[in-house]
C-alpha cells in the first residue's frame, strides 16, 4: 500500500543507529508515523526537524503496519526560528500538542491547515502570540473540547462576556457570573471580540487554553501538559507583553 501527502514533521526518534521514526501531520492521513532510513545522516537529518514541511511518501505491506516514508523538504521552516527562543519554544509546543491530542491516522484537514498558518507565522517576522492562542482554540474543538465563547450560558447576551465557566466551556457575562465570579475563568476580550490583546491579555488567554488542555490530557490518560508547552508559557512570562512599553524584537 502507498500515498503520498503533504505534511508537518513533529518528531524524529531514533531507530537503530541511521533511522528514526517520524511522526508527520497531513490533512488527508492525519498524524502518521513510518520508518525513515537513513534519516540520521548529516544530510538529511535536518529534514526532520519539527515544524518543517515536507512532501511524503509512505508505503506499507499494509495499512495498518508501521510502514517506510520517504520525505521531500518542502520548507525548512525550523532553521528560521533556530536562534529565537520564543518562537521555537511555540514551534515545539505545537508539535508536541499535536503529537498527544490527535487520534492516529484519523484526516486531521483543519488542524493540519490551522498548524501550517501559525508555523508560517512563527517562521516569518510579525507578532504571533494571539495567533498561537487561537491555534490551541482550534485543536481544543478538533478534538471535542472546544470552547463556546459567542454568547453568556446564563443570560444569552453577547455584551460583557468576561469569564467561561470551567465545567461547560462555555462563556459567562460579568450579569451573569454574579456571585459566581471567583470561581470562573477569565476570558480575555480579543478571543471574542476580535480586538487587539491587551497588557497580560495573552497570559490569561493561555491560562484559559491550558486549563481545557489539562482537563483534555487527562481524559486521554495523561497526567499533564508536555513540557515544551510548559516552557512556553514560562519563556512568555519573562518576555514583554502586546501593550507593555517595551515589546521585545521578534522574540
Amino acid at each position: 500500500m502507498r500515498w503520498e501527502d503533504e505534511g508537518v514533521v513533529l518528531s524524529a526518534r531514533p531507530w537503530g543507529e541511521t533511522s528514526r521514526i517520524v511522526q508527520l501531520l497531513t490533512p488527508e492521513h492525519g498524524r502518521h508515523a513510518g520508518l525513515v532510513r537513513g534519516a540520521s545522516a548529516a544530510g538529511r537529518a535536518p529534514i526532520y526537524t519539527p515544524g518543517n514541511r515536507v512532501n511524503a511518501r509512505w508505503s506499507g505491506r499494509l495499512p495498518e503496519h508501521l510502514g517506510h516514508f520517504t520525505c521531500e523538504l518542502v520548507d525548512a521552516r525550523a532553521a528560521r526560528v533556530l536562534h529565537h527562543p520564543l518562537r521555537l519554544a511555540a514551534v515545539s509546543s505545537i508539535c508536541a500538542l499535536t503529537e498527544w491530542f490527535l487520534a492516529e491516522r484519523e484526516p486531521a484537514p483543519v488542524v493540519h491547515a490551522a498548524s501550517e498558518t501559525i508555523l508560517d507565522r512563527l517562521a516569518g517576522t510579525g507578532d504571533w502570540r494571539a495567533d498561537y492562542v487561537f491555534w490551541e482554540l482550534t485543536l481544543l474543538r478538533e478534538t471535542g473540547a472546544g470552547l463556546d465563547l459567542t454568547h453568556c450560558a446564563v443570560t444569552g447576551s453577547t455584551d460583557d462576556l468576561s469569564y467561561v465557566s470551567p465545567k461547560t466551556g462555555r462563556a459567562v457575562s460579568r450579569s451573569g457570573a454574579g456571585p459566581w465570579a471567583p470561581r470562573l475563568l477569565s476570558l480575555p476580550r480579543f478571543l471574542h471580540a476580535g480586538t487587539a490583546p491587551e497588557r497580560n491579555d495573552l497570559l490569561s488567554a493561555l491560562e484559559l487554553t491550558g486549563y481545557f488542555l489539562h482537563r483534555n490530557a487527562v481524559a486521554h490518560g495523561r497526567r499533564t501538559l508536555p513540557p515544551a508547552r510548559l516552557r512556553l508559557l514560562d519563556g512568555l512570562v519573562t518576555r514583554p507583553q502586546p501593550g507593555a512599553a517595551g515589546r521585545a524584537d521578534r522574540p
